[in-house]
């Protein structure tokens, strides 16, 4: 069978993944590095519908919104269900960009949006994008009114978030911070900044849910193909030290995808995470590759992929151009249809495409319940056991070998129209 395969590369060591808390970064900035990513996010060109289809990465971008709106739909749904009726749910959206998730938060029901990102030209995009769904809300009938909502424009790994609430003591149900996270593994204090915002006000039984570049896996293609790897659409170009043993935080690489992100970007070394999670009454309950994400919810998420777009058909109707300009882009598909039978139109992404989205994975904390010891600090219930039964095993060990896993992107679709 003609799967698209990522291949998981024998012999694979650990050599260069830190395992050290006390491992010292040795990339130094004199520049903030939050000034560039601000930089970078509000100069980013607004680009319409009609030129975001002819973009080389349009599938790529819809799988990753995919993912996005699976993840949402999945906690907010375990959220729900211990909601009795009327009670409000409040969501905090970290590094909320433009506001591209608005319409899942929509969708969700929830009652109240925090929106919080570094760049001050998003956030303002994001607050027009909202009051723009709010008028369009006025003539939906049928529908819950949208939710409230307020907008914070701060650097989210050294402002805390609680002294800009317009209500401090406001309890959180879920918070989401969506391929950002990993710009604050610049430095420990603002890991520990990110990490206290994202559970500060999250009640007890609250998620904490993002994606993030997977270290493994972008470490593995570093050891074989070097400081500077990807394809037509991606290229990862390490700005830092790469010699064992890599650093724990500042762990620097530009980080390219075609018209949409070029910034400089840090490895998240995750049982680093993990264990400064901890530290906030965070403990991991999932953790999966984007492949492996793929293969778990593919079939509850099958109407939804075709209506996001988030495959492109193969072969294409009326002969319209494939996105992919290298011939061993569609192979994959190729082998599956010659060997397959009753599939005339499948889904997929091209190969160049599938590279740089199992570059991702995505997470999710639960908050502990707390208790306060004789010296008023935080005491957190510990359910170490329950997480390491139900989180992915995927290098949660710490080991590089278990990262990758071979998957079959092609989706049939009964020989109709995805």
């Amino acid at each position: 069978m003609g799967d698209l395969v990522a291949k998981t590369g024998e012999g694979s060591n650990n050599s260069s993944v830190p395992s050290d808390l006390s491992t010292k970064a040795r990339c130094s900035e004199v520049q903030s590095h939050g000034s560039v990513v601000a930089t970078h996010y509000n100069t980013l060109e607004e680009r319409g519908l009609a030129e975001r289809c002819k973009s080389r990465i349009f599938y790529l971008r819809n799988f990753n919104n995919w993912i996005k709106s699976m993840m949402i739909n999945e906690y907010l749904s375990k959220i729900w269900q211990g909601k009795s009726h009327g009670a409000p749910v409040r969501v905090l959206d970290m590094c909320c960009g433009k506001g591209g998730d608005l319409l899942k938060w929509r969708r969700g029901n929830i009652t109240h949006l925090v929106c919080a990102d570094i760049a001050e030209v998003s956030v303002e995009q994001c607050q027009a994008r909202y009051n723009d769904l709010q008028n369009r809300s006025r003539n939906d009938r049928g529908f819950a009114p949208v939710f409230t909502a307020e907008f914070i424009s701060a650097d989210c790994t050294k402002v805390r978030l609680r002294d800009r609430y317009k209500d401090p003591t406001m309890e959180l149900d879920l918070v989401s911070c969506q391929f950002s996270f990993h710009y604050c593994f610049e430095s420990l204090p603002q890991a520990e900044s990110m990490l206290c915002n994202a559970a500060e006000c999250l009640r007890p039984g609250g998620y904490f849910i993002g994606t993030i570049p997977d270290a493994y896996e972008v470490m593995k293609r570093h050891q074989t193909e070097g400081d500077s790897f990807g394809n037509e659409i991606y290229k990862v170009e390490f700005q830092c030290d790469t010699k064992p043993p890599v650093p724990l935080f500042g762990a620097k690489y530009s980080f390219h995808l075609e018209g949409v992100v070029d910034c400089p970007e840090f490895l998240v070394h995750f049982p680093t995470l993990v264990k400064l999670a901890k530290k906030y009454g965070l403990q991991l309950v999932a953790k999966e590759r984007f492949d492996s994400y793929y293969e778990r919810v593919k079939e509850e998420g099958r109407s939804l992929l075709g209506k996001m777009q988030a495959l492109e058909t193969y072969p294409p109707f009326h002969e319209a151009p494939l996105l992919g300009h290298v011939p061993e882009d569609y192979e994959h598909v190729q082998q599956y249809m010659q060997k397959s039978t009753g599939h005339r139109k499948v889904g997929t992404l091209s190969k160049s495409e599938w590279e740089a989205a199992s570059l991702y994975l995505m997470f999710a904390f639960q908050k502990d319940n707390t208790r306060w010891k004789a010296e008023e600090r935080p005491e957190f219930e510990d359910r170490s056991e329950t997480t390491r039964k139900r989180a992915s095993e995927d290098g949660n060990d710490g080991s590089v070998s278990k990262c990758l896993k071979s998957t079959d992107l092609t989706v049939g679709a009964g020989g109709e129209t995805l």
